[in-house]
């Protein structure tokens, strides 16, 4: 059994005792989230919401919170003096996914 979730503004599909990293939402360590679920497929039944499947919710629980590794960006040009290096380290929240109730 599978879903599809919807948080941030992206999509995951996840199934039970997966780990995934969310956007940061600033939670305590073991708090319980519910998830609203977009497609379903329970062994071949598959249903799909609009926007969302009524009465299906994931539980997840939070493990912690963290940061990225970090990203280069580098650009250059071809005239002199033209170039630019930055870093970014994306802030992440870590949650299992604990049940998908259909």
């Amino acid at each position: 059994m599978y879903a599809i979730v919807k948080n941030g503004g992206k999509q995951y599909k996840v199934q039970e005792g997966d780990i995934l990293l969310f956007d940061k939402m600033s939670l305590e360590p073991k708090t319980e989230i519910e998830l609203d679920v977009l497609l379903l497929d329970n062994n071949g039944d598959v249903k799909i919401g609009t926007p969302i499947v009524e009465g299906a919710k994931v539980k997840a629980e939070v493990i912690n919170e963290g940061r990225g590794e970090k990203v280069i960006i580098f650009k250059k040009r071809r005239r002199k003096d033209s170039k630019r290096k930055r870093g970014f380290r994306r802030d992440f929240t870590r949650v299992r996914i604990t049940k998908i109730e259909a």
